[in-house]
């Protein structure tokens, strides 16, 4: 059987930071866009938690998984991910 492709989380934490950290700052004074932004980070951490949870399905019943970085790359282990978010958030933390 072929790994089910999915997304890698580094996607999902991308867009959270550009949305928290820029994009809540640009519509502060505007109450309207401020929640429909919130509403798009709130879909997005559902999604991500979402993913998780079939992985973890995946997981449980052997089913094999790939995240992707993109439509044509390779695939990337957990470990791998695991080890890129940790330091793209240790990064980000000594950057602020």
């Amino acid at each position: 059987m072929k790994p089910i492709p999915l997304p890698s989380h580094v996607h999902y934490e991308l867009l959270l930071q550009l949305l928290e950290r820029k994009t809540l700052a640009a519509v502060e004074q505007q109450p309207a866009l401020r929640q429909q932004v919130q509403q798009v980070i709130i879909s997005l951490r559902k999604a991500y938690a979402q993913q998780k949870q079939l992985e973890d399905i995946c997981q449980q019943t052997q089913i094999p998984f790939e995240c992707r970085w993109s439509l044509n790359s390779m695939p990337v282990s957990l470990d791998d991910e695991i080890d890129s978010l940790t330091s793209e958030t240790t990064k980000s933390v000594n950057h602020s």
